[in-house]
Formats: structure tokens, C-alpha cells, sequence
């Protein structure tokens, strides 16, 4: 009877589980970073290194965190990381932006449940209930960024609403306003009627919108050309509330237009017989579809001719205008008009359209009252007063309820020509998600030329790195066509707008002393200071606050949030930072908001950007490529992800995705990143168990290591170059798939398939075996730091159990640091040729096994038939050992026409034969020496590893 050989196999050993068990295990890894102080336990293993500052773009503190948060958190940490373990010191230090309508609405939204008028609430309070609501969001959402293993300085994260903070933003204003770049002036502004605010470009997004649409005619009654004597020009829009603040109609001055006489009329046709008309020549048979009439051309003219034209407004005659539309209205040329939609003339309303406003200044035409902040109609608009211009209907659509009465009105005067609908995108408040509408109002600017800021703006975009690269174009695109920067918003929670204006001149104070005094105030009692201080406070002994009017209007968040870099990475609460930041990083909208932001704040103020770098990412959609909504039933939350699924899967999600695209997200999407978790923990685990028990005696050193060693040794330096590469530019899905690669494909189905023999059967002092653990320890190392900045947790677990420690952790350490002399690629080549010739025998192989000639390919003794360059790779190897068979035999020439081959491997074939022998009851090879030995029913091998064992 056989003995029992189990006992002398070296099998792999660890406490590291199969099943990970993630959303268990990370809480108690938080906790246990949480007790070593790990955050400060890196800022002192990385004092004196060359600093690395990603500054943090505060999300809005009003909300659970979704998809879009993790994504941009967690990539956020793992460059933190990646910089960390490259050996760079890097100090994170979250934020939050706290100000803005968003709160603000929250706690309106509380009053007016109540029946209860905001305004009537005492202001400091009101704002303190904002502040409160901001600090109860801080602290749910720290936790959540926690929990998806983000590390940094959460216990000193900075927020727009300290007395620090408050007062930085201030200085920053009072920079703008001393040097004379502040000024107050009128102009257009999207105004969200809804929230009774400006709006920012940032702040605007689109969405489609139904306009009901108009065709109106304008009398003539004083003809730039004879052509168009007694007749009507006729214009297109497809906003009628803008109608009664009318003063002017545009044209193009190089555009062909025709007279046309109506000469048939359809049922139901407003148009009339006879009435003269003037159009765009491309538009006339267009026009006269919508109308529901046929025209005669009577003249074709230029643009030009029109000029001096005077008409009269639709609505001069309605019985109800009470002298309210006796203006004449002008033609005159504008280069914004355009031949492709409409009539080929545009209305010009001065106080709804920028076009509209620079025209009519151009012009010295008055800007009217029209629309109240409100959205309804000033008492003076005639017909219309009191009117809204938008309203929400019963279905949750906005809709304007003025555009019938508008229609209406123009029609009783016999000027309305057809009407209709149109299915647009249109600007929205990303807030309310209202239609915004285009508003002429006094408002606070940043004038964009007078002091160079758009020329200083594009010179350090210039010498800025964008990543992706076209970021570059797209910001510069920007900043060349924006207009002054509007900082000022209609509300009361957030900085004010520290500005007093001198009644006598209408222009505001630039006293340095003041701004000094302001800035002191916020610094010891925040901006609060500013309402309940009398002016006298700050205007001290050199002016009479008789004289100056108190600006209560707010400041644009984006000022807040572009004033971060001042605060943060100069100010004097934390240590250790470094202006500019070494890299900003946030979705591709931002370079319309913080990006653009920072940018034209600090170019004011410091003439270059905050930043050295940027890096966008993309969007998240769903699995389909659907922007998630609720209604859809698409959205995955992040909370959940990490509630059943673990953070670094989430994790490994981004580092394994193409972020410089959108994103996509889902159930079968993270069913793949469980696979690949999978495959990872796995040799993660493998190694563990092979390693066990390793002592420094028995590594070999690298000289003395056999060929496939010295191959592994080379993948890691082919992997850590990989890596570095990665890390410098920020783009890591490519490399992370070449470690899974490596993983599931060079370790698991290559090295240690073929090195389980020597782990387990070889004698403890062997070279192959001694040198297989040895490498395998390297490995574990550089896999545990490697994954240490993507998959946070499960590195730590690893490495723990490796190293067990009190007081260390993975994420304390570098990037291993691998020799240069381990690059070995023509021995790399050579491998690939022997992994080529493999390939062929455990194909022909597996042929056998499922025709059931052999159940294990230790059954087999294959013929290798091998030539050429094929069979010089193979020569010195011991193929039996690589292809896992209890023999081969390698014969140099052409395989016979019965062998197996791969079509794209040439001159290799296989001919399949079976073992001779028993099998080995230890190591399970057949071969005809077992039972010829010292020790009963095994190899020589596994006899005299057994003696050894003892």
C-alpha cells in the first residue's frame, strides 16, 4: 500500500479569504486608518519632498452624493495617491462651496410652506439658516467621501462660508474694485424670473423648450427707398413677450430682400389681399407656406437701401396702447442677422437681448423698463401691465401665458401674419430648471479689457497643460468671445458685495482703509458683519455715510469658488501648501465654471493662473449611454454600490474606464469590475499562500535565478514604466488593463501554472523553488503598492497580511523601485517564441482531453516538431516543465501532416501520445521510474525531496 505523501507537499498557506467580503472589511480599515492618524502620518513620511498640490473643487454642500461625485473623488484620490507613492508630498484638502441660490431656495421653499413671506424674516437669520442647512450637508457628504476610501485632510477641510474665507473673498473684490476693474454698469443678463436673480454662463444649461412663435408686420411710415413705400416689413421671433419692449428692427446690410404683394389668401390666412410686404429674398416662399398665402415679388433690393427706414410699432393702434407704442421704430443694419430661419429681420428689444442692447446703445436708443425682476410687466407697459412672462403649468412645464395675449392684441391692430410653434433648445437655470429670459439690469462687472484681464487670461491658458489637450482650445474659445464677467446676484445668502457708492457721482468708493476695515470685520465675525454694522464701522472718519449708498446685492458663487486658491493654497491655516496648485481636476463643464473662474480671478489679481495643470473628465450615463434620471429608474448610486458591492469596486470601475469620455455605469458594467476584482484578489491571494513562511535565507539572489524569473522580473519593469508613464499623464485605464493582464494572464495562466510543480513538490532548498518564492515575494510587493492608489482597501488587507503591523500600512510606502538591470528584452522576445510553441502543445492537448484520451496533461508525453528560430528559443528549456507534461519529446523539422498546428504560429506541430509509466503519488507526473525508488509509489524527485523533509 502506498504511503500518504500529503503532508511533504509545500501547499500555499494564508489567512487572506477567497471572498473578500468588501462592504464588511473597509468600514474596519477606515476605522483603522482613522485611529493611526493616517492623513498625518503621510504628511510626515513625505516632509521635505518635492510637493505635489491638486486643489479641490468644492462641491456643493445640498445634497446626497451621486455617480458623478465618486467618479470625481475618486479619481481625485487616486492621482493623490499615484503622486504620493511616486514620492512626492501631497496635501489634499477638501472643500465645499456653501453660498448660492441652491440653499438659499431650500430654506425659501421651508417659509414658503409655512405661508410665510422670506423677506419678512430678519436677514442675519435668514442666513444663518442657510449656513446651518450647508453644515449639516458637510457633514453627511465627508462621511460618503470617506466611505469610498478618499484620503486627505478631513478634519480641516475648508468651506466658502468661514470668517477666513469671507474675508479672503472680500480682499479679493476689493483687489478688482481698487484697481478700477469693478464697475457698475446696464446691461443684458439671463435672469431667472423664478429665483429673481442674474444668472452665470455656468450656471445656464439647455434644454428643449416649446415657443409659440409669430410672424408680425411693421407699417412703414417713412421709406428708406421708394420700393417700399406703404409697405409692411416683416419680422419672426419666438419670444411675443418681448413685443412691447420693441424700439427697433435689424437688417443686413449685404442681404437681397424682396417686396411681395399678397395675392392669395387660404382659409383662415391672416394675411391680407394686397398688403405689401418686405422679406429676405431665401425666406419669401417660406413665409408665404406660413401664412397661407401666395406672393408676388415686386421689387428685389439690398439691404443697404433700407437705411433711414422708419416704421411704427404693431401695437401703435390698439384701442387699449394709450399712447404707450407712438415711437417711431428704426431700421437699422446689424451683422448679426442671419438668412437661414425667420423674415431676414430681426426685432431689436433692447432691454431682452444682447444683440439688441449694443445695437440700441449704438444707436443712442433708450433701454424701457419692460419686465420686472419678477417676470411680470412694469404698471407703465401699455395693454400688457402686470402680465407674467412665464409661468409653470399644470403639467410641471413653463410655458409664457402673455404670448396668447400678445398674439391677440397683435392681431386686433390687423399686424399679426401667421403664428405658430416651435419645438428649441433653450437656456435653462440649472437650479430651478426654469426658461431664463434675457434681462437689461444695473448690474456689478469685471470689465474684461480695461486692465488686460481676457489678454492675461489667454497668455496663461497658453502656458497651462490641458489633459485632455483640446481643453486648451475650448477654454480659450471662451475667455476670447465672453463678455464682462457679472458678479452680481439679486440675493442674501453669500458674500455681499462690499461696495459703497457715492450718491454725488454715482461712482463707487476706492478707499484701500475701507476695504481694510471690511476685511478685518469679516475676519472676526464673517460676513454677517456687513448687515448688522453701520456703514460708519467701515467707512471710518473720512466719509459721511449720508453721502454712500450700502450695496446689499451678493457676489456670483463662481467668484467665491474662484477665490478658493487664495484661501486655501495662501492662506495661513494650513501648512505645508504651495501656490499655484499643481493640478485642478473636475468634469468638462468646468471650463466654463471653476476652471474659468480661478482663471479670470486670479489672472486679476496675480496676472497667471492658479493653476500648473488640468484635467478634465466626462460625464456618467447609464449601461445605454442614457443621462441618468429618477423617472428613467438609470441612476446608480454610489451609497448602494458601496453598501453591497464594495468601494474599490467602484474604484477599479474608474481607473478601468476612459474618463476623458463619459462614462458609463450599470448592473452588467459592474459585474465586469467584480470579474476583474476577482481575478485580482485572487493572485493577490495565491501569492500570499506561496510566500508563506519566507525567510531572507532562503531568497536567491537575481543572477542565480532560472530564465522564467528573470522573464517575471522583466514584465515588472515593463509594468512599473508602464505605470510612471501613466501617472505623468493622468490616463491610467490602458495600463491598469496591462496589470490585469498581467494578473490573469502572464501570472496565473502562465507562471504559476507552471511553477505550482516546483512550489509544492520541489525540495525546500531547491533553486527552482527557492527562486520561484523569492520572485513571488517581489511580486506581491509591487502588486500591493501598485494597486495601493486604485483599489485602497483590499492593497491594505494584502499587505497586512503579509506584513502584520500595528502602526503600517501600504499607503505609507513608495512605488517599488526596480532595477534598471531587470529590463531584458531580448530575453522577453525569446519567452514569447517559448510561450508561442506552448501555445500549440496545450492546444493539441486540450483536443485530447475532450475527446477523453487523457483527463490531465500530465497524462500526455507529446511530440513537439519545432524549426527554425522556434526551435533555438526552446533549446536549453525544459519543455515537459513549461507545457505542464509528464514528458515531450522535441524533434527539429517539419510536423507531419497528422500533427496539430496553429495557423499563426508556422513550423510548430504536435503529435499527441500518452505517458508510460505510473504516477507519481506525490506530484502526480507518470513516469516510468516511480516506484523504482527509495520512497514507495513516487518520482525521484518527490524521493528525494521526502528524504530532505525528513
Amino acid at each position: 500500500m502506498s504511503a500518504d505523501y500529503k503532508n511533504t507537499v509545500f501547499l500555499p498557506k494564508t489567512d487572506f479569504p477567497m471572498k473578500a467580503g468588501l462592504p464588511d472589511l473597509e468600514p474596519k480599515l477606515l476605522k483603522r486608518w482613522a485611529d493611526m492618524g493616517l492623513f498625518a502620518r503621510m504628511q510626515q513620511v513625505a516632509k521635505g519632498r518635492e510637493k505635489f498640490m491638486l486643489h479641490d473643487g468644492p462641491p456643493y454642500a445640498n445634497g446626497h452624493l451621486h455617480i458623478g461625485h465618486a467618479l470625481n473623488k475618486i479619481l481625485k484620490d487616486v492621482i493623490n495617491r499615484t503622486q504620493f507613492m511616486l514620492g512626492r508630498d501631497v496635501h489634499y484638502i477638501p472643500g465645499w462651496d456653501c453660498h448660492g441660490l441652491p440653499i438659499e431656495w431650500k430654506i425659501e421653499e421651508k417659509y414658503r410652506d409655512a405661508g410665510q413671506d422670506k423677506d419678512q424674516v430678519p436677514v442675519v437669520q435668514f442666513r444663518e439658516e442657510c449656513r446651518a442647512f450647508a453644515r449639516q450637508w458637510i457633514d453627511i457628504q465627508r462621511e460618503e467621501f470617506k466611505r469610498l476610501g478618499v484620503e486627505g485632510d478631513w478634519d480641516h477641510p475648508y468651506t466658502t462660508m468661514t470668517n477666513a474665507a469671507e474675508a479672503t473673498i472680500a480682499g479679493e473684490l476689493g483687489k478688482f474694485l481698487l484697481d478700477g476693474s469693478l464697475y457698475k454698469g446696464v446691461k443684458p443678463v439671463m435672469w431667472s424670473v423664478v429665483e429673481k436673480t442674474a444668472l452665470a454662463e455656468a450656471e445656464i444649461e439647455y434644454h428643449d423648450h416649446t415657443s409659440v412663435t409669430i410672424w408680425v408686420k411693421f407699417p412703414v411710415v417713412s421709406a428708406g427707398c421708394p420700393e417700399i413705400e406703404g409697405a409692411n416689413i416683416v419680422i419672426w421671433t419666438t419670444t411675443p413677450w418681448t413685443m412691447p419692449g420693441n424700439r427697433a428692427l435689424a437688417y443686413g446690410a449685404e442681404f437681397e430682400y424682396v417686396v411681395v404683394e399678397v395675392t392669395e389668401a387660404a382659409e383662415g390666412s391672416l394675411a391680407r389681399m394686397g398688403d405689401k410686404l418686405v422679406l429676405i429674398k431665401d425666406q419669401a416662399e417660406q413665409v408665404a407656406k406660413d401664412a397661407k398665402a401666395s406672393f408676388t415679388v415686386l421689387h428685389t433690393i439690398k439691404g443697404e437701401a433700407l437705411a433711414g427706414t422708419l416704421c411704427q410699432h404693431p401695437l401703435k393702434h390698439h384701442p387699449d396702447a394709450k399712447g404707450g407704442y407712438d415711437f417711431p421704430v428704426p431700421a437699422l443694419a446689424g451683422d448679426f442677422v442671419t438668412t437661414d430661419t425667420g423674415t431676414g429681420f430681426v426685432h431689436i428689444a433692447p432691454g431682452h437681448g444682447e444683440d439688441d442692447f449694443h445695437l440700441g446703445r449704438a444707436h443712442g436708443i433708450a433701454v424701457p423698463d419692460t419686465v420686472q425682476p419678477d417676470g411680470t410687466y412694469y404698471p407703465s407697459v401699455a395693454i400688457f401691465a402686470g402680465l407674467s412672462v412665464l409661468a409653470q403649468g399644470k403639467n410641471g412645464k413653463y410655458y409664457s401665458p402673455v404670448a396668447k395675449p400678445v398674439l391677440e392684441a397683435m392681431k386686433a391692430c390687423g399686424n399679426l401674419l401667421a403664428h405658430g410653434k416651435i419645438d428649441h433648445s433653450y437656456p435653462h437655470s440649472w437650479r430651478s430648471k426654469a426658461p431664463l429670459i434675457f434681462r437689461t439690469t444695473p448690474q456689478w462687472f469685471v470689465s474684461m479689457e480695461s486692465h488686460g484681464l481676457r489678454a492675461k487670461a489667454l497668455a496663461a491658458i497658453d502656458t497651462t497643460r490641458f489633459v485632455p489637450a483640446q481643453g486648451k482650445n475650448r477654454i480659450g474659445a471662451m475667455i476670447e468671445t465672453r463678455p464682462d464677467w457679472c458678479l452680481s446676484r439679486q440675493r442674501a445668502w453669500g458674500v455681499p458685495i462690499t461696495v459703497f457708492v457715492d450718491k454725488r457721482n454715482g461712482q463707487p468708493l476706492r478707499d484701500p482703509d475701507v476695504m481694510a476695515r471690511i476685511v478685518a470685520a469679516f475676519e472676526t465675525e464673517g460676513s454677517d458683519a456687513w448687515y448688522t454694522s453701520p456703514a460708519s464701522r467701515f467707512l471710518g472718519n473720512d466719509h459721511d455715510p449720508e453721502n454712500f449708498e450700502q450695496i446689499f446685492d451678493v457676489l456670483d458663487v463662481w467668484f467665491d469658488s474662484g477665490c478658493t486658491h487664495a484661501f486655501v493654497l495662501e492662506g495661513a491655516e494650513w501648512s505645508g501648501t504651495q501656490w499655484p496648485a499643481s493640478l485642478y481636476l473636475e468634469g468638462s463643464d468646468q471650463h466654463r465654471g471653476w476652471f474659468h473662474s480661478s482663471l479670470l480671478e486670479s489672472c486679476g489679481t496675480r496676472g497667471r493662473a492658479p493653476y500648473d495643470a488640468v484635467l478634465t473628465h466626462g460625464f456618467v450615463l447609464d449601461e445605454d449611454g442614457r443621462k441618468m434620471s429618477k423617472s428613467l429608474g438609470n441612476v446608480v448610486s454610489p451609497q448602494q454600490v458601496v453598501d453591497t458591492q464594495g468601494a474599490d469596486i467602484l474604484r477599479l470601475w474608474v481607473v478601468g474606464s476612459d474618463y476623458s469620455d463619459d462614462l458609463r455605469i450599470g448592473p452588467e458594467i459592474l459585474k465586469t469590475q467584480v470579474d476583474v476584482y476577482r481575478r485580482l484578489r485572487n493572485t493577490l491571494r495565491y501569492l500570499l499562500g506561496a510566500v508563506d513562511g519566507l525567510s531572507e535565507a532562503e531568497r536567491l539572489p537575481v543572477a542565480e535565478m532560472p530564465e522564467l524569473e528573470r522573464w517575471v522580473l522583466h514584465r515588472l519593469s515593463e509594468i512599473d514604466g508602464g505605470l510612471r508613464a501613466a501617472c505623468a499623464g493622468f490616463e491610467f485605464h490602458p495600463w491598469f488593463n496591462e496589470l490585469h493582464n498581467f494578473c490573469a494572464v502572464d501570472l496565473s495562466a502562465f507562471y504559476f501554472d507552471i511553477r505550482k510543480d516546483a512550489l509544492y513538490c520541489d525540495a525546500s532548498d531547491s533553486i527552482r523553488r527557492r527562486a520561484a518564492r523569492t520572485v513571488m515575494d517581489i511580486v506581491l510587493d509591487a502588486l500591493c503598492k501598485w494597486l495601493a492608489p486604485f483599489a485602497c482597501f483590499t492593497a491594505e488587507e494584502a499587505w497586512l497580511t503579509r506584513h502584520p503591523s500595528a502602526d503600517d500600512s501600504v499607503h505609507l510606502h513608495t512605488f517599488p523601485d526596480v532595477p534598471a538591470a531587470w529590463r531584458d528584452d531580448a530575453l522577453a522576445a525569446k519567452w514569447q517564441k517559448i510561450r508561442d510553441v506552448r501555445r500549440v502543445v496545450t492546444g493539441a492537448l486540450e483536443g485530447e482531453r475532450v475527446a477523453k484520451r487523457i483527463g490531465s496533461s500530465l497524462q500526455a508525453n507529446p511530440a513537439l516538431y519545432v524549426q527554425g528560430e522556434l526551435a533555438e528559443a526552446i533549446a536549453d528549456q525544459d519543455m515537459a516543465e513549461i507545457c505542464i507534461t509528464s514528458g515531450l519529446l522535441v524533434i527539429e523539422g517539419p510536423p507531419p501532416d497528422s500533427a496539430f498546428v496553429l495557423s499563426d504560429i508556422a513550423g510548430v506541430g504536435v503529435v499527441p501520445r500518452n505517458a508510460e509509466g505510473d504516477k507519481c503519488q506525490r506530484c502526480w507526473k507518470v513516469l516510468p521510474e516511480v516506484g523504482h525508488r527509495q520512497h514507495d509509489g513516487v518520482c525521484g524527485r518527490c524521493s528525494d525531496a521526502v528524504s530532505k523533509a525528513g
